[in-house]
């Protein structure tokens, strides 16, 4: 049966200058990095004991998880020189 994919959310936080990963589906899990690949790395490194702990069942030989990002940018407006 198909499993619905533990959702990641990675926030960036301007004063430390990292990613900071936060997750309702896993409790226990902290983790930074600068970068999005990075932030991967260390998620896939982190999440099989959290996965246990939290009761997590699946049959399935690979759990999916779906890490979230959103990037904001403030772009110029032409018509205020």
């Amino acid at each position: 049966m198909p499993m619905a994919p533990i959702i990641v959310r990675a926030t960036w936080d301007d004063e430390a200058e990292v990613l900071v990963e936060t997750s309702k589906d896993i409790e226990g899990l902290a983790i930074e990095a600068p970068t999005i690949e990075a932030l991967e790395a260390k998620v896939v490194a982190a999440l099989s004991d959290p996965i246990e702990l939290n009761g997590i069942d699946s049959d399935l030989k690979q759990i999916p998880v779906h890490i979230m990002a959103e990037h904001s940018l403030l772009v110029p407006n032409p018509s205020h020189r």
